[in-house]
């Protein structure tokens, strides 16, 4: 009965989920409030759907109390943040809400899944960052001063690098963090949301050539620290949204065939420079090849993806604890075997429906600090995206990040958290100038009928116009004048 029940179940959480994703592109074609707020309450209840079947499942499977009671504290943490952010912020993107809210459930699934207590701890940190996400918006909204404070954002991140650079520990042959009081902390995932505020900030207060190449230096700085505690993923996300907000910033082609042309060249000497840059070039080559030398992690994400199928195996029904890393840079990986590649190219969908989301907030910005901030970090959260799912099907070489909202990291939940946050805010700073440019449209047009209803208000009786006395006769005219005279003698 219980595999029955499992084998159901894989198919109406694929259902669920295709209609989920269908949604979040719909929504975009309709411009009435309360046929959106349908289609978003919708949204709500097709991911608590999937959330509880998915749990039940797994409580069939494993017969363990704790799995319930954990689906209790998940589906509190997800109904108080919906709730909560739209009644604090009734302006709020409830779209990137839910896509927020569904990432970190398929995340929880998955994590709950793998290892369970790595699932309890992501729940913790989720918890804890979501409630200090609250005041973010608030900061964006009230806080004019924010892009004047670009030497401020440069040091920061410079000071954060190097820091890590110096002491941090080494971790799969990089110096990605330090550890502090049992917590593992990634300065890198917080520097790029750092980053992105200084470029904004430096794009702001000039475009001239020299204030570019000035800019392009500390960019570049930034890069090569990254480079030289062989942060070789973080690196490159931050040399791809600079490119992408310098070329959007001066729309000039000749800034980006030059970006390419370094990042090429830089490239190349990585591969020379580098050992385990050679192995994963290598191994993205030929992973079955190098099987025993580097490409074991790949070959077996492989596996999974092709096992899984259309479909997937079902949860608990394949062997996603064989993939090194599954909860972390490899979990998608791990979604394609269980829960099959429709479920996984559905939730890239959701990616990109964030994105969407983050492009159309940076295009209505009229201000351009906030307008580059939104590009930015758009830019980092698909492209890292890009970098995570692109690893682990082979389609360029494995640069180790995770998967934004679904991978186990405390560090990446948080920037990421962060992230959705600070876009949250400018979608209610848009919403400020759209009612801002309607409130002056009436005010204008209010103005502009007062001044007509003035010019056809009629006179009072006894105004003679200036046209209609010039126009009287010359008899009757002097006759007049002369009576004033004789008033005015007597």
């Amino acid at each position: 009965m219980v595999n029955i029940i499992v084998e159901l179940s894989k198919y109406l959480i694929i259902i669920l989920m295709t209609m989920y994703t269908y949604l979040c592109f719909s929504i975009f074609g309709y411009y009435d409030p309360d046929k959106k707020k349908r289609m978003l309450r919708r949204q709500n209840v097709l991911m608590f759907t999937i959330h509880i079947i998915a749990f039940l499942v797994m409580y069939l499977e494993k017969q363990d109390v704790k799995l319930l009671a954990f689906y209790l504290m998940q589906v509190v943490l997800f109904g108080t943040t919906i709730l909560l952010y739209t009644f604090i912020y009734p302006k709020v993107s409830r779209l990137v809400v839910n896509n927020m809210c569904m990432l970190l459930c398929i995340g929880m699934i998955m994590l709950t899944r793998l290892n369970y207590e790595k699932a309890v701890k992501q729940y913790v940190i989720a918890a804890g960052a979501i409630a200090a996400s609250f005041v973010i918006p608030v900061i964006i909204r009230k806080f004019k001063k924010l892009s004047e404070w670009r030497n401020l954002y440069a040091i920061a991140g410079i000071v954060s690098l190097a820091i890590v650079a110096v002491v941090g520990q080494v971790s799969y042959g990089a110096k990605l963090g330090f550890t502090v009081g049992g917590i593992s902390i990634q300065p890198s995932e917080l520097v790029k949301i750092i980053f992105v505020f200084f470029v904004a900030a430096s794009f702001k207060r000039s475009l001239e050539f020299r204030d570019i190449v000035i800019t392009t230096a500390l960019a570049a700085f930034h890069v090569l620290i990254l480079v030289a505690s062989k942060d070789l993923g973080a690196a490159l996300i931050i040399f791809v949204v600079y490119l992408a907000m310098l070329y959007v910033a001066t729309r000039q082609p000749l800034y980006l065939a030059a970006g390419l042309g370094a990042g090429s060249v830089a490239s190349v000497a990585a591969y020379y420079l580098f050992g385990h840059v050679r192995t994963r070039v290598i191994v993205w080559k030929d992973p079955f090849a190098s099987y025993d030398n580097g490409g074991y992690q790949v070959a077996q994400s492989l596996f999974a993806i092709g096992t899984g199928g259309w479909f997937g195996m079902g949860l608990f029904q394949g062997e996603p604890d064989t993939i090194p890393v599954a909860d972390e840079d490899f979990i998608f990986s791990a979604i394609s075997e269980e829960l099959g590649l429709i479920f996984a190219l559905c939730m890239i969908l959701v990616c990109v429906s964030c994105y969407v989301m983050f492009l159309n907030i940076a295009m209505q910005l009229h201000n351009m600090f906030y307008k580059m901030v939104a590009l930015g970090l758009g830019t980092c959260y698909i492209f890292q995206v890009f970098l995570t799912i692109g690893g682990v099907t082979k389609f360029i070489p494995s640069t180790g990040v995770t998967l934004p909202l679904v991978s186990y990291g405390g560090s990446s939940l948080l920037s990421t958290l962060i992230m959705f946050a600070i876009i949250q805010g400018l979608y209610i700073l848009r919403e400020d100038e759209e009612e801002d440019i309607e409130r002056k449209k009436k005010e204008r047009l209010r103005a502009k009928r007062s001044g007509q209803e003035n010019k056809k208000r009629p006179r009072k009786t006894g105004d003679v116009p200036e046209r209609a006395q010039r126009s009287q006769p010359k008899g009757q005219a002097k006759g007049q004048g002369k009576a004033r005279k004789e008033q005015r003698i007597r």
